[in-house]
């Protein structure tokens, strides 16, 4: 390798083993079981255009992980965004609808999301685990740490948000076995909780004009409102009021 308009060679073989053994894990990460237990696991990429295809390159060509469906906001870059990620995904969404971006995380129920701050929401609408990759995102992606994307120790850091982005081992079958980690949810989801709860047919016609992927979390949430009043009937008014008492 040349140096300037000098001759001499400069052997990049010291520096290039110094940081694959103390700086960056890759190497090691990459033949851990941890790594292997990603192979096949199906996740759901959006964000910005240039975001957005590299992460889907990294999961698909690089860690063996199935992205089912990769897609972005930026309708300007789409032509180059089709190019950049043909082959590494099932399908490609260009949209700036965040509905139809929500309904097509629900559809495709993937084992986690990478995406923006707006998936991330729709993540935990669906509890699907989301890690953020691209703009608009919230403070705490902004750490005080130092956490480079490039380079060697880059490596680490998109190894880590992939990783810690799912749920796997022992802590899938755990959470398989508990329910999860709040201990009130794990009682509404090993009981029949609907036994005895009517919807009329108003509210249901309301029920079903709620965008897919969040209609789920407001059927629940109505019917654990009406539990804790005692009311048998579900009518749209018990609906508003359980959207004023939980939020959603």
């Amino acid at each position: 390798m040349a140096s300037g308009s000098s001759n001499k060679r400069v052997d990049c073989e010291p520096f290039i083993d110094a940081q694959t053994r103390f700086v960056s894990q890759a190497a090691w990460f990459s033949r851990s079981i941890d790594c292997q237990n990603l192979t096949g696991k199906k996740t759901v990429v959006f964000g910005d255009a240039t975001h957005a295809a590299s992460i889907t390159k990294i999961l698909a060509r690089e860690m063996g992980i199935h992205v089912s469906c990769a897609g972005t906001f930026c309708k300007h870059d789409a032509e180059w965004f089709k190019e950049q990620i043909q082959g590494f995904c099932d399908e490609i969404l260009i949209t700036d609808d965040h509905a139809e971006v929500g309904d097509m995380i629900a559809r495709a129920e993937p084992s986690a999301i990478f995406g923006t701050q707006m998936e991330r929401h729709i993540g935990k609408r669906l509890d699907i685990p989301c890690g953020v990759i691209s703009a608009p995102v919230h403070i705490q992606n902004f750490t005080l740490g130092y956490r480079p994307f490039l380079g060697y120790e880059g490596t680490n850091q998109i190894a880590d948000l992939v990783y810690n982005s799912f749920a796997l081992g022992m802590e899938e079958h755990l959470l398989d076995i508990f329910g999860g980690h709040d201990t009130k949810e794990i009682m509404d989801k090993s009981l029949s909780t609907n036994i005895g709860l009517i919807w009329n047919p108003e509210s249901r016609l309301e029920l079903s004009k709620i965008p897919r992927f969040v209609r789920e979390k407001v059927e629940k949430n109505t019917e654990k409102f009406a539990r804790q009043k005692g009311i048998k009937t579900i009518t749209v008014e018990v609906m508003y009021a359980a959207k004023e008492a939980f939020g959603i």
